[in-house]
């Protein structure tokens, strides 16, 4: 696998499309810089790229991998070095995968999170003024329910992305 053949395929491929990297970039969501790097082999397009890609120009992730169209006899080969080289080149550790995606996820939830924690302090400051000892004693329990809450549906979010991929 060749990063600078990958790159010139891809923007072949584009080209045969009449699409300008803006305009595929807008349809895999991605910029138009980062269509630049994979066309001059400076980056890989990740896996779910590699797909849409393949989907978008009706070729196999085996081709945009080997940079060019393949034979029925030179796919197999293909496959077994692609497969390797993907392995080897692939900068994100199973580990790196998840913390991105849980940084993803608390990025895009943190309104969401600030309104729950607003509504928990107005709770438990409700009680305070009330005397209500029932409102202040349910607080604690808000609090471990929106945490778990949280947790829950973060990690839902990071396996979907981080292990497989077909995640939103």
């Amino acid at each position: 696998m060749d990063l600078i053949n990958t790159g010139k395929f891809i923007a072949d491929l584009r080209k045969e499309k009449g699409l300008t990297q803006a305009q595929l970039g807008e349809r895999i969501g991605v910029t138009n810089k980062t269509i630049s790097r994979w066309e001059t082999g400076v980056y890989l397009p990740p896996a779910d790229a590699l797909l849409a890609l393949g989907e978008l120009f009706n070729v196999s992730v085996n081709e945009i991998l080997s940079g060019k169209r393949l034979t029925e006899a030179d796919y197999k080969e293909a496959a077994e070095e692609n497969l390797t080289q993907v392995i080897i080149a692939s900068s994100f550790s199973l580990k790196d995968r998840v913390e991105f995606f849980k940084k993803k996820w608390l990025k895009e939830h943190i309104a969401i999170m600030v309104f729950i924690g607003i509504c928990i302090i107005a709770v438990l400051i409700a009680g305070i003024m009330a005397k209500n000892i029932i409102l202040v004693s349910i607080t604690p329990m808000l609090i471990l329910v929106a945490h778990a809450w949280r947790n829950n549906v973060m990690m839902a979010y990071v396996e979907r992305n981080a292990f497989d991929g077909k995640g939103n």
